[in-house]
């Protein structure tokens, strides 16, 4: 059986603030844009051939729910050191900087940076292992 694709889908306010810090910052690919979509409007972002994409969407003037605690994370692994260079400079060249991780583990080994509503992702120079 071959395993699921992964869609981890949020509310958002303004789904164009948020394209600088996941495509030119984290390099996910446009996927799909869809408008009024039975009263949504969104984004799916991520990897043409990834098992996984992030979904943001925004109905009508509802205002997003407030973003979750610094703990809450999307944490990308990126072991080799080259690539982990790319991705932090990507995210310096888009204009972003890193934040303090609520945890040190993270800090340690990686950079966390907020997203324009405040959801925090980490870009950990290290192999996620079991």
């Amino acid at each position: 059986m071959a395993p699921p694709t992964l869609r981890v889908a949020r509310a958002a306010t303004d789904l164009d603030a948020l394209l600088p810090f996941y495509v030119e910052g984290l390099g996910f690919d446009v996927l799909v844009r869809f408008m009024d979509h039975d009263g949504f409007d969104g984004l799916i972002l991520g990897h043409p051939n990834a098992p996984w994409h992030l979904e943001f969407t925004r109905h009508g003037d509802a205002p997003a729910p407030p973003p979750p605690g610094p703990e809450s994370l999307l944490v990308l692994y990126l072991p080799d050191p080259d690539d982990w260079r790319a991705a932090t400079g990507r995210m310096a060249r888009a204009g972003f900087a890193p934040v303090q991780a609520a945890n040190p583990y993270w800090d340690a080994r990686g950079r966390t940076y907020a997203d324009p509503e405040g959801w925090r992702t980490v870009l950990q120079n290290a192999a996620w292992t079991t």
